[in-house]
């Protein structure tokens, strides 16, 4: 038995709540937005059933490829509840580009996946240009992605987006180098913009604990709102921190993403090694004092949670650790020593 086909079976797809001609408005919509991220070794353009890289159009001799995949997390709920969806996207990106950073890569490309219960192109578009912004500022292509129309799986209005992203680098500068690292060697820490990606389960409650709505102003931001202030998307550290790696001058690095600067340093530290944090090398940001004082948070669970004004950190030797400042300071970052590596 054949079944309807044409213009039928597109309506009969309609009536059971998936619009495929949504779903194509939207690829037309995004369309300039993966345009702008066009890089050396990206391949083809939105629609084929792959996106494809040449990595010898990209300047690698010899490389290593790396993977990675995250998501956004419950900081999408106050995007969702506050119909605040332009810099998500920036979100999506940074938490995938980050960690390929901190194992020494160059990030490539990036594939979005969006999956909701209705689509709204229109809206769908807006989280996209984010994170065709975020891939702006990784330097790397946005080479596709998925949309998925789900009824009966996500509420009205409800969204969840994940992120894929490829990258490289020359074989035998992969961090972190376990080998080259040494007792004394110097922890430098790359500024936060905010509690990133993180954390956000923690903080909605806190929120919702003090009786607090997101347009309430925000008690750690003069002139922002709790939203805004909330939303500040996670700062991506790759044009900065990437050409300091590549003059051979970083023995590892680590994104402070969940489980914050108690669980993440020693992920890039050899094993008979351990990071030693100056906690008075930094004032923590009115954001963590904030929401260490509403939410009755121990200094342990502010530093287990959040990454408390500190989003990547880089070990240096004393040798090179003030070119190292130099030169992140320079391209803009706000960089300093917070502390050592000492034996385990």
């Amino acid at each position: 038995m054949t079944g309807p086909s044409g213009k039928a079976a597109t309506d009969a797809y309609r009536a059971s709540g998936v619009d495929i001609d949504e779903g194509a408005r939207l690829v037309s919509l995004i369309a300039p937005a993966a345009k702008s991220t066009a890089r050396a070794g990206a391949l083809g353009a939105l629609g084929g059933f792959a996106a494809s890289f040449d990595l010898k159009a990209a300047g690698f001799a010899d490389p290593i490829l790396l993977t990675t995949t995250d998501g956004v997390g419950t900081k999408l709920k106050i995007a969702i509840e506050t119909g605040r969806h332009a810099q998500i996207g920036v979100d999506l990106v940074a938490m995938c580009v980050n960690d390929l950073l901190a194992q020494g890569a160059e990030p490539l490309s990036f594939l979005d996946y969006y999956a909701c219960g209705k689509l709204d192109a229109d809206q769908a578009a807006i989280v996209v240009n984010g994170i065709a912004e975020g891939c702006r500022q990784a330097g790397c292509a946005l080479a596709g992605g998925e949309t998925a129309e789900m009824p009966g799986m996500y509420a009205p209005g409800d969204y969840d987006l994940a992120g894929f992203a490829l990258g490289a680098a020359e074989r035998g500068t992969l961090l972190p180098d376990f080998a080259a690292q040494k007792k004394g060697d110097v922890l430098i820490a790359l500024a936060s913009s905010g509690p990133h990606s993180n954390g956000y389960s923690l903080i909605r409650k806190v929120v919702a604990d003090r009786k607090l709505s997101w347009s309430a102003p925000a008690p750690f931001a003069q002139g922002q709102d709790l939203a805004d202030a909330l939303l500040t998307p996670t700062r991506i550290y790759v044009r900065t921190a990437l050409p300091v790696i590549r003059q051979g001058w970083i023995k590892g690095a680590a994104h402070i993403t969940g489980g914050g600067l108690i669980e993440n340093p020693p992920r890039a530290v050899a094993p008979n090694l351990a990071p030693r944090l100056d906690w008075s090398a930094w004032e923590t940001p009115p954001v963590f004092q904030w929401l260490q004082d509403a939410g009755g948070l121990s200094d342990h669970d502010l530093r287990r949670t959040f990454n408390c004004g500190i989003g990547f950190l880089l070990i240096a030797s004393p040798a090179h650790a003030m070119d190292v400042l130099a030169a992140l300071n320079e391209a803009g970052e706000d960089a300093f020593v917070c502390g050592e590596l000492a034996a385990a």
